[in-house]
């Protein structure tokens, strides 16, 4: 503590309200100026219901400004909680708030934090507007369930070829109308060629006889069952 006292007698405060908080996945530790709070280090539980009780206990000691590090995911609900109560919140990299000289405690941490901060030594890193944040996320999740759906498309593919079914080579996509009806068809018991072949949809390119060809295949129940699997994950992903 002896480095740390000295560090902070040879820094100049520009920002008098400022406060710190050390991240973590159970429990966050907020350290604020001494002349703000009479405690001036407390530690929150990361339930919401706390994470309001800490912005509202830094609002009312008149904490305007607040300094954490983007540690994993778990500073998505405290930055955006401590947000929503007016305070300036700053998202620093961990490589400008270096740990404290010494022995690391969650409560050096977030000392040292908030000293960093109060004298303007850390950095925001970007962190987009609420609305843009939002859309961010959507985009995101939506890309992860085209690559869920083609992953599953290609499970599909791959348990008809094992059964030398060479539907891909008569259709444009086996996820159009006719691959799936035939598809579920198969899956359903069907096993007749002619019978899977009929289901074929009036705009597709390949005549009955030649998608009959295709669809005599080697029906093993590993395979077939495999086939079920992709397909039930498929449709459920789509809903």
């Amino acid at each position: 503590m002896k480095k740390l006292n000295s560090v902070r007698n040879g820094l100049p405060v520009i920002n008098d309200h400022a406060a710190g908080i050390d991240i973590g996945s159970r429990f966050h530790v907020v350290a604020v100026p001494a002349d703000l709070a009479e405690q001036p280090v407390r530690t929150f539980r990361a339930f919401t219901a706390d994470l309001e009780c800490m912005a509202q206990w830094l609002a009312d000691i008149g904490v305007t400004t607040v300094a954490m590090e983007s540690t994993g995911v778990y500073w998505i609900p405290v930055y955006e909680i401590l947000e929503s109560h007016g305070l300036h919140v700053v998202l620093a990299n961990a490589r400008d708030a270096r740990a404290v000289p010494g022995r690391k405690t969650d409560v050096n941490d977030a000392q040292w934090i908030q000293r960093l901060h109060a004298c303007g030594l850390l950095r925001a890193s970007f962190h987009p507007d609420r609305e843009i944040a939002a859309l961010r996320s959507y985009l995101r999740l939506r890309e992860r369930h085209l690559d869920y759906a083609a992953a599953h498309i290609q499970h599909m593919q791959k348990a008809l070829t094992h059964m030398n079914i060479q539907l891909h080579h008569v259709v444009a996509d086996i996820t159009g109308a006719t691959g799936m009806r035939i598809i579920r068809a198969i899956v359903a018991g069907e096993r007749s060629e002619a019978a899977l072949a009929a289901m074929r949809d009036t705009r597709c390119k390949s005549s009955i006889e030649t998608i009959q060809s295709a669809l005599v295949g080697n029906y093993q129940p590993e395979h077939v069952f495999a086939l079920t699997q992709a397909l039930a994950i498929r449709v459920t992903h789509n809903q």
